[in-house]
């Protein structure tokens, strides 16, 4: 039935390839020139500052093997073998052991969650290979978690937006009233009303910053950093890049040792959970945004009939909403309730509306509507996006036939 209604219907199922070719190539050519810009700038800010740094150290050491008569090639054995060392956690100043508990601690913390600073690393055969499975298990653990934090963020989010929208309408003199009862008169339905997608990127945004300033005032006055060097270090650990130039809590002694040990766990788990459901709003965003180039392009195997509404901030897909989620409601309602993976074509498919997908659990979250999902029956989570698509690929192959 669903292979008679793709032949005969629109054009978006015969080729979703196509579509997802050129999306995918257009993205990756964005992504290059952004590359090739970033390259260009960073190049003309940071290669000049190398080059005097360079020359200053030559100078250096060209004054202290005159000055106290050493030979340079010893020295520069020297200075190889304290590089050694610096990578097994020898400084110069005094800093906290690397592999005390409390140390193992934050080492463990930096790996499942892909922060990675690179300051303290394993040296032995046993560690690097317990690194490899431990690593394996935490980072899929901690990527669940900021997925499930994402769904629960969206959640409460779409409540405050309801709050906020049923206050607006009663200060205007009107009575909202939910989806499930009847509008009379005057009275304003909250039944057509959505939620914007864009609130909640801005939401997080200002939460993110928010997070993102408290930790540096913290850093700035704890780790005797400027206010730019602490809010750089806020975002290379919150986006999980992790450079290592810059890493908190790392002298033996602080003031206050204790708290503030436990305030920069928590900003960084906070801002870490933040800058992810961030970084996942803004790729929805972002695809949605290439839809409109190739919209765009005379070239584009678009649907002809396929046409993207804007109401209020929020975005409707309107013919992926009628033809991709019919497609997907026969998966997704137990039509094949077979044990096969999920096919690429339906991944495909679904990846298309993943912005309509956000905009359709915040409106049932919002208005308290019936959620259908298998959550209830078997323990899977709904989840938001790509996860939602194989969560309930799991749900639909789990169930007792």
């Amino acid at each position: 039935m669903a292979r008679r209604r793709a032949a005969g219907g629109c054009c978006c199922h015969r080729t979703p390839m196509n579509e997802d070719n050129a999306r995918f190539c257009l993205l990756a050519g964005l992504i290059l020139l952004y590359l090739l810009c970033g390259a260009a700038i960073f190049s003309a800010l940071e290669h000049p500052s190398e080059l005097r740094a360079r020359l200053l150290w030559k100078q250096r050491l060209n004054n202290f093997t005159r000055r106290y008569r050493v030979n340079l090639g010893a020295l520069h054995t020297l200075l190889r073998q304290y590089e050694e060392a610096n990578g097994a956690g020898i400084r110069v100043d005094a800093l906290r052991p690397r592999w005390d508990f409390s140390g193992a601690f934050y080492f463990v913390g930096t790996v499942v969650s892909t922060i990675g600073f690179g300051m303290t690393t394993p040296a032995t055969i046993a560690g690097k290979t317990f690194l490899i499975f431990y690593g394996l298990i935490g980072c899929a653990a901690t990527i669940l978690f900021f997925n499930l934090f994402l769904e629960r963020i969206i959640t409460m989010l779409a409540y405050i937006m309801r709050w906020c929208h049923e206050r607006r309408l009663r200060c205007g003199g009107v009575r909202a009233t939910s989806s499930r009862e009847e509008p009379s008169g005057e009275e304003d339905s909250l039944e057509g009303w959505k939620p914007s997608v864009y609130y909640v990127m801005l939401i997080l945004g200002v939460a993110s910053v928010v997070i993102a300033c408290s930790a540096s005032t913290l850093y700035s006055s704890m780790e005797n950093w400027s206010y730019v060097d602490s809010l750089y270090f806020c975002f290379v650990a919150f986006s999980t890049i992790g450079f290592g130039d810059l890493v908190s809590s790392q002298r033996d002694q602080y003031e206050s040792q204790g708290a503030y040990r436990f305030g920069n766990c928590l900003f960084i788990l906070m801002g870490v959970c933040c800058i992810y459901s961030l970084f996942n709003v803004i790729s929805i965003v972002i695809k949605q945004t290439l839809n409109w180039i190739l919209g765009k392009l005379p070239i584009s195997s678009h649907c002809p009939t396929g046409r993207h509404r804007y109401t209020g901030g929020s975005v409707e897909t309107v013919c992926d909403s009628e033809t991709d989620a019919g497609a997907a409601a026969e998966v997704y309602d137990g039509r094949r309730l077979s044990e096969e993976l999920i096919s690429v074509n339906e991944l495909m498919v679904s990846n298309k509306v993943s912005l309509a997908l956000l905009q359709k659990q915040l409106s049932e979250t919002a208005h308290q509507g019936p959620r259908q999902s298998y959550g209830h029956q078997n323990g899977f989570s709904g989840g938001v996006g790509a996860l939602a698509i194989m969560n309930n690929r799991l749900q639909e192959t789990s169930v007792d036939r």
